[in-house]
């Protein structure tokens, strides 16, 4: 029996086969101790299809082995359909992927080296499955960690927040129809040819699959944990970060989860804490293990009595589209999240934003670019994606300002806005941010909100306005902890456009604006760090030899002849051999997206990836191209997959898809 604090030797196994019932051979990275022969160890599964052979070796080497040493195995499956594992794959979160996922956690407790306990981990894609997954209950999995993941597929992930339909649900999309179209490690498959081909000719074209669910419906609750928060049994801990998209779900999950669950956000964008930006990182792999220790071996690690929500404090800053750091400080509420904490009242009023309900009349008729400042929506690729300057956003908005406050301030929660108003079309959207205003100026985007208005009382059955009449609308912002300075002001700033963050109606519609009242969370102040995390700790970074460096831009541009305003993205990820193995790949991802500010149908979204794969003489490479326009009453997406081997096609197919807009 090995000492509890002794690490032990590891081994890797690049490609063990886990065949499943149907016969479809997934392909699983693994790393475990070697003496598992007389000391079995528990099971870590982490399950993507962002291909383990390429795609997450970086992450991957800094924080599987960590686990392995200190007595788990880990895994790392390709899904169904992706990186070097066999099958296809028709969608996100399928029915298909869970039950996938369920046999695999079988397939590993019931193997010898295996203790017969499982836990499961993972971000994004992988967060949100440990959660589906969880959900199913299978006997084996005992504890999940889920980072940056939502409880929420419909409204909280990138297709509708609020009823809006998100710019992301193409540009990630798009994303998926570069990643799924890359073949497997020819050095894996003899039949690798074979698998790609069918691969590229079955591979779905996302984006307008989930377009026609433009509505939340049975398609978008199924995975939605939000739906019975009491089928996750196993000890769940959730981690979040303020600079990524996922706010909301750590906060829900303390507080509706029945199983144990702990929560931790900090100042990070959609990266694993040990390794994320802003600074400062944690000992996330410390945490991690005090949790697997205690859920997957029953060791008293203390995790069950820490605070149930640890979350980092930002201090308020100059606004920014990119930060190497936030200061600020960890608070932690014992029990619960946020629910608990009291709240302020703030009147929106003809005089700006005051403590005492007064006269409002106010007209919002925004320009369609408004929304330029707004960042991306999930900052992930290490560029200038962060809310920068909110001033110019400010200036095609309605604003209201309070007063200098005379003390700190820690907003710590998620903020509702209640409003009283008419629309004079009958599709509107609306969207919020609440500023944080500095002496000078200058305005930081603190939080946010969008609502589709035709969502206003039910996101499943959407129904028109009718112009010129009342509505009383309620909004939550997301979640947040930032720390407005004393002698600052707030800003609540509302428009009625937000591109390229949502995608316009399709009318401009103008909103009048007759009540309105703020509800802020605010905390009591806090002082020094009421929390202290281990310093963070990870393995060996992947090694590789750098044949194109990786680069970032985004720029603004307005075509001063037709006014076009024009975003325009490029994410070169640069061009790698692995040290270990020999695999060459590379990618570069282009956006644009373009409106005129007097024009809602003039918007159009553009995307182009490139993906290439090298391997001991074969040069495969695959272009895949996107676009999105609308016009009164539909959607119009293309798209085109073209492959090539040593620059010769071998695939070429294009969609063209027209779906009819459903209060959008």
């Amino acid at each position: 029996m090995t000492a509890p604090n002794t690490l032990r030797e590891i081994e890797e196994i690049p490609d063990l086969a886990i065949t499943l019932s149907d016969g479809c051979r997934l392909s699983a990275r693994v790393w475990k101790p070697v003496d598992t022969g007389d000391s079995p160890v528990p099971a870590i599964l982490e399950y993507l299809p962002y291909r383990k052979r390429d795609g997450t070796c970086a992450r991957d080497a800094l924080t599987h082995p960590y686990f392995a040493k200190r007595g788990y195995a880990c895994i790392r499956v390709d899904m169904r359909g992706n990186g070097d594992s066999d099958g296809l794959m028709a969608d996100e979160y399928t029915q298909q992927e869970l039950d996938d996922a369920v046999e695999v956690i079988a397939w590993l407790a019931a193997q010898d080296w295996c203790s017969g306990a499982v836990g499961m981990m993972g971000i994004s894609w992988g967060g949100f499955n440990a959660l589906q997954v969880a959900a199913l209950q299978p006997d084996a999995l005992k504890a999940i960690i889920t980072l940056c993941s939502t409880v929420d597929r419909f409204a909280d992930d990138i297709h509708y927040k609020g009823g809006c339909l998100l710019n992301e649900n193409l540009g990630w999309g798009a994303t998926m129809w570069a990643y799924s179209s890359r073949a497997p490690d020819p050095v894996l498959r003899d039949n690798w040819k074979a698998l790609w081909l069918d691969r590229l000719e079955h591979e779905p074209f996302l984006p307008a699959l989930w377009l026609r669910h433009q509505r939340r419906d049975a398609y978008w609750r199924h995975g939605s944990v939000c739906e019975d928060f009491s089928a996750i049994r196993a000890a769940t801990l959730a981690v979040g970060g303020w600079g990524d998209a996922y706010k909301n779900a750590v906060p829900q999950l303390v507080e509706k989860l029945t199983a144990p669950a702990k929560g931790i956000v900090g100042p990070w964008v959609h990266k694993y804490p040990h390794f994320a930006v802003p600074e400062p990182r944690i000992g996330f792999l410390q945490e991690a293990l005090r949790w697997w220790d205690r859920w997957l071996k029953g060791h008293d690690t203390g995790v069950e009595t820490d605070p149930d929500y640890r979350a980092y404090l930002m201090d308020g800053v100059r606004p920014a589209a990119w930060y190497t750091e936030r200061p600020g400080r960890w608070i932690a509420e014992p029990e619960g999240a946020t629910a608990h904490l009291p709240t302020e009242t703030w009147h929106l009023t003809d005089g700006g934003l005051g403590r005492a309900p007064a006269a409002l009349d106010r007209l919002v008729a925004s320009p369609q670019h408004c929304g330029m400042a707004g960042g991306e929506y999930c900052a992930i690729w290490l560029g200038p994606e962060m809310p920068g300057d909110q001033r110019g956003d400010d200036a095609l908005s309605v604003c209201f300002d309070s007063p200098p406050v005379e003390a700190d301030t820690d907003i710590v929660g998620a903020p509702r806005l209640q409003l009283r108003l008419s629309a004079d079309k009958p599709q509107a959207q609306i969207a919020v941010r609440l500023n944080h205003i500095h002496p000078d100026g200058a305005s930081t985007r603190i939080t946010y909100g969008v609502l589709n208005l035709s969502h206003r009382d039910d996101p499943a059955e959407p129904a028109a306005l009718e112009p010129g009449k009342s509505y009383d609308i309620t909004l939550d912002l997301d979640h947040i902890a930032y720390r407005l300075p004393r002698g600052h002001r707030l800003r609540v700033a509302i428009s009625s456009a937000y591109w390229p963050l949502i995608w316009p109606t399709p009318e401009a519609a103008a909103l009048h604006l007759t009540g309105g009242r703020l509800t802020l969370p605010v905390r009591p102040t806090a002082g020094p760090d009421e929390w202290v995390f281990p310093p963070p700790d990870a393995e060996v970074p992947w090694e590789t030899e750098t044949l194109r460096k990786n680069s970032n831009s985004r720029r603004i541009e307005t075509d001063l002849t037709t006014g076009a305003v024009h975003l325009r993205i490029e994410d070169d990820f640069g061009k790698q051999r692995d040290a270990a193995h020999g695999l060459i790949s590379g990618g570069i991802a282009r956006e644009t997206w373009t409106i005129h500010p007097d024009d809602p149908l003039s918007a159009r979204g553009a995307c182009h990836w490139t993906e290439e794969l090298e391997r001991d003489g074969i040069r495969l490479r695959t272009e895949t191209r996107c676009e999105m326009w609308s016009d009164p009453t539909h959607f119009h997406l293309t798209a085109r997959l073209q492959a090539f081997e040593n620059d010769e096609t071998v695939h070429d197919r294009t969609v063209n898809e027209t779906i009819e807009r459903d209060h959008l």
